[in-house]
């Protein structure tokens, strides 16, 4: 009976595998069962992916954390003190300064052996992407590389530095005796690394790949499912009416779907386990993930492409046995008119005005500009698939006249085809052009929570690095102050200092005749006084960004000594001014690498404004992640509209197979599918990019935008590339069907 019963499932999952195999639109769903697996394997491990480098990068953050010791003159003992710096243009990192005290001095992780007074140990990436500006050297002699075990991910920016100087026991420096508390506590100010104050909560980064992968996998599902359904749900019913049970029908579906799944799970198993084996790049973002902080979480990673299996299983058989009333009818359907299309599509235009203009006439300060505004984008993203559907059946209409004009049976067949099932392309193109329209809203609040940046990147764009601010860090002496002076390259130094009381005051401006012709500033013999604007670029930009009531400026002439005294002295809270003596951009690698040889600390050297600029830089970092796993799940949309319209369009290639005969040929078939399956998502890729796009300026307008022309092309682009593959697939596969097909009296 045990075997009897084994036979009988083997009969039925080959029934299954071989009805699958010679279905109508067999290849398709068995591509699209296999895409649906892989996808879902990919999302699936993301998701703990994210969780696995938040946990990691969390105990490698307290594993270096130090211990700070409360007994003086504690055996064993560091001093330490965390700075900052950043890299031109680029997010900023820190800068670690320790000196051992006492006894066996611990190290932090990752450093194999103490670097000597004027030496730095750095992390390989900050190397990688410092080495224009000569990293190596900036804060003295190279000693070595951090370890992977001292960083939280390979990629990060990372320096320790021991100044030639050493440093005190005092404020501000702490004296710490070992690294990675019990209790896990974290002291402020002490922990090594900006990834705290960088990174966005794990929640958001799952809301992310759970919204733009996840999501779009779950619709290549439900797709793959039901692609080809009308012939299964026949074969269901006519199963069921020989006597099949559930679990008969059942184990047909899975011996129908099996395969395509198993393909599927074992490519999602090869990709999850390369990550496990090797450190992976991660393109467009230039983020390496790390082998390390996986394998904590190994185990559940490599069960996704099981859950994905199953999962995938699951749905397709729930689809299948779920009741349908077309199953049980004999008689012939159409497609009932969609005249609610046409009222819809019109729409269209006036919601997309409203999305625009309407948060305008709201006026400034009404609390419902936020809520029009979020209407707007709202009507628009479910107009858009109703409008796109209606002129498409408007091309159809015109194709139909045009092929009953000059005779062309191809083009009738097709214009008559597309305009006839309007709302089959409506349900197409949803997808994309959602898809499309949440991208670009994405991508345009991530630069909005980057605004700070704009002034900044305003300034930089205007004057570029013609005028650098230096702020030594710490306490200097008048000679350092003096040393660094002398021997800056090619460079004026001038100081502008805020007005100390009152917004009435005047701002005073200490600087040379040399460095005053080169700002277009007469050169008095004692002191003078200007209002209004100034004329050169560079001094307006210094205004800006120096707080000031109304715009007076008091020129005092002085020497080198003069302004070194002023910047030495510790109520001096203003910083330097560098000006290149030809108006040319000043090397901020070269100023750095000077302030870490003259100053016991270095300083901070950079553009007006460029601490807003570096704040910045996050969330531009973090909008390329926005970026890459919104374009990956319009790819797979795209995939999934063109895997539909496929589908839909060769439910019906028998019946348009007599017409190769009527016909003579075989174009009949590419220009059907050209409509059917090319026109619909090729005019959703371009469309919806330009109505997405549009949606966003309101937002990009108020902040540095990150919708870019790549991000715009790349978007339209990868739905053109899938539009194009569908046709050709469609087309051959009718094709083909039509050139089996012989006469049996249908």
């Amino acid at each position: 009976m045990a075997t009897t019963t084994r036979g009988l499932v083997r009969q039925l999952l080959t029934v299954g595998r071989t009805a699958g195999r010679k279905a109508e639109a067999g290849g398709t769903r068995f591509v699209a069962l296999l895409l649906a697996t892989l996808v879902l394997t990919l999302a699936m491990g993301s998701l703990v992916a994210v969780h696995a480098v938040y946990t990691g990068k969390e105990q490698q953050r307290t594993a270096r954390t130090p211990v700070v010791t409360a007994r003086e003159g504690h055996p064993g003992s560091t001093a330490w003190l965390v700075g900052s710096d950043a890299l031109d243009g680029e997010r900023r990192f820190s800068v670690v300064y320790l000196a051992p005290l006492q006894g066996d001095a611990p190290l932090p992780p990752g450093v194999e052996r103490w670097p000597a007074p004027g030496e730095a140990v750095l992390s390989p990436a900050l190397r990688k992407a410092g080495a224009d500006e000569d990293i190596d050297n900036r804060y003295g002699k190279l000693a070595g590389t951090i370890q992977a075990s001292g960083l939280d991910e390979p990629t990060e920016w990372l320096a320790y530095v021991r100044p030639r100087g050493g440093l005190s026991a005092e404020l501000p420096s702490e004296v710490i005796t070992g690294f990675g508390p019990a209790d896990g506590e974290i002291m402020p100010g002490l922990e090594p690394g900006s990834g705290r104050q960088d990174d966005k909560a794990e929640w958001m980064f799952q809301a992310a790949v759970a919204g733009m992968l996840l999501l779009p996998g779950l619709v290549l599902l439900l797709v793959a499912a039901r692609t080809g359904a009308h012939a299964r749900d026949r074969r269901t019913a006519l199963v069921s009416a020989l006597g099949g049970r559930r679990r008969d029908r059942a184990l047909i579906a899975l011996g129908e779907a099996g395969h395509p799944v198993l393909i599927g799970a074992l490519l999602g198993a090869a990709a999850v386990t390369t990550t496990l084996l090797h450190d992976t790049h991660i393109p467009y973002t230039d983020y390496i993930l790390s082998s390390a902080h996986l394998i904590e979480h190994g185990r559940l990673i490599t069960l996704t492409p099981v859950m994905a299996l199953l999962t995938v299983l699951a749905v397709v058989v729930t689809a299948d046995l779920a009741p349908r009333r077309s199953a049980h009818g004999t008689r012939p359907h159409s497609e009932a008119p969609s005249v609610w299309l046409p009222r819809i599509a019109a729409l269209f235009p006036v919601m997309f005005l409203i999305a625009l203009y309407g948060p305008g006439f709201a006026g400034q300060g009404s609390p419902w500009r936020i809520p029009i505004g979020w209407a707007g984008i709202a009507a628009t993203t479910l107009t858009l698939p109703a409008a796109v559907a209606t002129v498409t059946a408007a091309g159809g209409r015109i194709l139909t006249r045009r092929g009953q004009a000059h005779g062309l049976p191809g083009t009738l067949v097709a214009g008559r085809r597309t305009a006839t099932h309007p709302g089959a392309t409506a349900r197409v193109v949803t997808g994309v052009t959602v898809a499309l329209i949440i991208l670009m809203q994405a991508v345009a609040w991530q630069g909005l929570f980057g605004s700070q940046s704009a002034g900044a990147r305003h300034t930089l764009d205007r004057i570029g690095r013609s005028a650098l601010t230096v702020g030594a860090k710490g306490d200097v002496t008048t000679a350092e102050m003096t040393a660094f002076l002398d021997r800056l390259p090619n460079a004026e130094a001038v100081l502008l200092v805020p007005p100390a009381d009152g917004a009435d005051m005047p701002m005073t401006l200490y600087a040379g005749c040399p460095a005053l012709a080169a700002l277009r500033l007469p050169c008095p013999a004692g002191t003078s006084r200007i209002t209004g604007v100034p004329e050169d670029p560079r001094l307006q930009e210094l205004i800006r960004w120096t707080p000031h009531g109304e715009l007076i400026l008091d020129i005092h002439r002085t020497d080198t000594h003069g302004i070194a005294q002023r910047a030495a002295s510790p109520e001096a809270n203003f910083p330097l001014v560098i000006l290149h003596r030809d108006g040319n951009d000043v090397s901020t690698a070269a100023v750095k690498k000077l302030s870490y040889e003259v100053f016991p600390r270095g300083a901070q050297v950079r553009t007006p404004g460029e601490e807003q600029l570096t704040a910045g830089i996050p969330n531009r970092d973090q909008g390329r992640w926005s970026t890459l796993l919104g374009v990956t799940g319009i790819a797979v949309l795209a995939v999934t509209a063109g895997l539909s319209a496929m589908a839909e369009f060769l439910r019906h290639g028998r019946a348009l197979a007599p017409l190769s005969v009527l016909t003579g040929g075989l174009r009949v078939f590419h220009a059907s599918a050209a409509w059917s399956v090319l026109t619909p998502l090729a005019l959703a890729g371009l469309v919806g990019s330009v109505v997405a796009a549009g949606l966003a300026a309101p937002v990009t307008a108020y902040g540095e935008s990150y919708i870019t022309r790549e991000l715009l092309w790349s978007a339209a682009g990868i739905v053109l590339v899938v539009s194009v593959l569908m046709w050709l697939w469609a087309a051959t596969v009718a094709a083909r069907q039509a050139r089996a097909w012989h006469p049996r009296g249908d």
